[in-house]
């Protein structure tokens, strides 16, 4: 009837149209289960939630995007004084960086400062351990001991920008050493105890290194303004079969006349033994900064010759202790002075022509040092007791004369000297 009242040809078009229809309602509901699957349905599963979620979907894309720069620009905004930032240029690292403070306070001052627990019986659990573990033996072959080399740098970065690059050529001159010589090297810039900042730090990191290497027999701590310049020098370990700890220095000066610079701790070898652990607890308690080290300073310049008025550190402290207690100590403690193992630079670094052209690789002494020891300049920090342009040009003279020496022959001269 609709036929004869529409026409033949209308009433087709009418029916294709509605097939038509069918078709794009199908395809709509398999879009719609398409869409479920890949955005999820609504918070209940409800159709409704689903059209509505669908629509944001698809207008999130056009529209949504400005809107969501715009929140995360305002989050950072509003949270710039916040440590999350994530914003590089503009964080600054000394904000994790800064020193515990306030610990003289905390800590009652008329309490001893102690390194940690009280041990007393570690040669015995060392001895243990070296039988349990016989593929870690403390010495290498007869009279060659396993040796650890410690060296480090405050955590913080230096305050002269210059002066990380001096510090990567003195851990790169150190490195050098020991792979020629087969000692282990480790590179530390943690500050373990905020107390023993400064002279002292090295201390608190000794002793934990002892105890946790019970493989290595000596331990050689030095400075990181000190270098080798001397890359065949061997040292004579058979030397110091019967001491514990081997510093450069003079007895005369130490023990007659209690002079201040009678011997140096930027460099010196230290037995991993029982012994050792003693002498740094009775070392460390003039470290703490604050109240005590400003008084146990005062105390060591009325008792030392020469000192001048500055906190207590650790080479004064150490001359103090050796001075008034050497029936304790000095039987086990080696005073070299027969070659360089710290030689100051002022009196070295000139004259490398004059050894190059005169003497050979392999003395260690005034010769040809085994150690060249920067003492006094500070290329990490902002002021030093010598010219920055002094100091750093003769630190690359000395790091120039190490590295220019033949390691090829050196090796072969080492392994001789050994």
């Amino acid at each position: 009837m609709l036929e004869k009242c529409l026409g033949a040809q209308r009433w087709r078009k009418i029916q294709r149209a509605l097939r038509h229809g069918k078709v794009t309602i199908l395809c709509l509901v398999l879009t719609i289960v398409v869409l479920r699957g890949t955005i999820g349905a609504g918070k209940f599963g409800t159709p409704g939630q689903d059209f509505v979620e669908i629509r944001e979907h698809f207008y999130s894309r056009k529209q949504a995007q400005p809107h969501r720069v715009l929140e995360e620009v305002q989050t950072m905004s509003s949270s710039s004084s916040d440590s999350s930032t994530n914003n590089y240029n503009a964080f600054d690292i000394n904000k994790i960086l800064v020193d515990e403070e306030g610990d003289d306070e905390k800590r009652d001052p008329n309490k001893l400062y102690s390194l940690g627990p009280k041990i007393s019986d570690w040669d015995k659990q060392r001895s243990r351990w070296l039988k349990q573990n016989p593929d870690y033996p403390n010495f290498i072959r007869p009279n060659k001991p396993r040796v650890l080399l410690v060296t480090g740098s405050s955590p913080k970065p230096c305050e002269n920008p210059v002066g990380d690059h001096y510090l990567l050529k003195s851990i790169k001159n150190k490195i050098d050493y020991c792979r020629l010589h087969g000692i282990e090297v480790f590179y530390n810039m943690a500050l373990l105890d905020a107390e023993m900042a400064g002279f002292w730090a090295k201390l608190p990191l000794i002793r934990k290194l002892l105890l946790s290497h019970p493989e290595v027999e000596f331990l050689w701590w030095m400075d990181s303004d000190a270098m080798f310049t001397d890359m065949a020098f061997e040292v004579p370990w058979e030397r110091y079969e019967d001491s514990n700890l081997v510093m450069h220095g003079w007895n005369e000066m130490v023990y007659n006349q209690k002079n201040w610079i009678g011997l140096n701790t930027g460099s010196f070898l230290l037995r991993n033994c029982q012994w050792s652990l003693d002498i740094l607890d009775a070392w460390a308690p003039m470290g703490p900064k604050g109240k005590i080290r400003d008084e146990a300073g005062k105390i060591l310049t009325r008792e030392l010759k020469d000192r001048p008025v500055f906190e207590a550190d650790d080479q004064s402290a150490m001359v103090y202790l050796l001075a008034t207690q050497k029936d304790k100590w000095g039987d086990k403690v080696y005073l070299e002075s027969a070659y360089y193992l710290h030689g100051y630079w002022g009196i070295l670094v000139d004259r490398y022509e004059e050894m190059t052209e005169n003497y050979h690789p392999g003395l260690g002494d005034h010769r040809w040092p085994l150690v060249t020891h920067f003492v006094g300049c500070k290329p990490c920090g902002k002021f030093g007791d010598y010219p920055v342009e002094r100091c750093l040009k003769q630190m690359d003279r000395a790091f120039n004369f190490g590295d220019n020496q033949d390691t090829s022959n050196l090796r072969v001269h080492a392994q001789v000297i050994g």
